[in-house]
């Protein structure tokens, strides 16, 4: 039986049951919110394993609340729902913190393998996880997630500290970009996404003097990515 704690935050009522419906059966245990403002206080004076927060809703958008819980230190996986395709609005919620994000409307065995896989990847130990590097001037604290370079320190999403732990615990390979969804988002299937490259666009942002003309994070075409030469 699964005991994982959800907060799902979604103002549509219909859903919002549903939803809640569906994860309990599952063996979930979990609490909703239809408002912004409440979801983000239910989940700043509680624990939860996974957060499921909705773009679109009352008092606070989906984005500001997920921005205000990572600046309040609140780890746990967020799984945004957005009616909108556009890939602006997708990076939007990478870049407030989110670790992944549904598009409505969205069949209900693909939201809760995305729910495994979240759950799945934040519950692997990290004893023998990097807790800081340092290259060309830059400073990472992953314990932060926080980068400092140039005396500038520039906080880091969860998932982002994720990729670049990875990347740099594997100095010098290629990694594929199946590789990647596999062990840092924890997909067991591959979905048709363009994650990867958006968070690695994020991180050459924060990272390279010019992130087009990356030198730590090298795009191997039709391959993958690698950290360093």
């Amino acid at each position: 039986m699964n005991h994982a704690r959800i907060l799902l935050v979604e103002d549509e009522p219909n859903l919002r049951r549903t939803l809640t419906d569906l994860l309990r059966s599952d063996g979930y245990l979990v609490e909703s919110s239809g408002d912004g403002v409440e979801g983000q206080e239910l989940a700043t004076k509680n624990p939860f394993d996974l957060i499921i927060l909705d773009v679109m809703l009352p008092s606070r958008d989906g984005f500001e609340v997920c921005r205000c819980l990572r600046e309040n230190g609140v780890n746990a996986p967020v799984l945004m729902l957005t009616a909108r395709n556009e890939l602006n609005n997708k990076v939007q919620g990478f870049k407030a913190g989110s670790d992944d994000y549904l598009t409505k409307p969205f069949e209900t065995p693909e939201l809760e393998a995305r729910i495994e896989a979240l759950l799945r990847r934040a519950s692997r130990g990290a004893r023998n996880q990097l807790k800081s590097y340092d290259f060309d001037g830059i400073h990472v604290d992953f314990a932060r997630s926080e980068l400092t370079k140039n005396g500038k320190s520039t906080a880091l999403g969860e998932r982002e500290a994720r990729l670049l732990r990875y990347l740099i615990e594997r100095k010098g390979t290629i990694l594929s970009r199946d590789e990647l969804l596999q062990e840092v988002w924890g997909y067991k299937s591959i979905p048709l996404t363009r994650t990867v490259d958006v968070h690695i666009a994020w991180l050459r942002q924060k990272i390279e003097d010019d992130p087009k003309n990356p030198r730590h994070i090298v795009t191997v075409h039709g391959q993958g990515y690698r950290f360093g030469r």
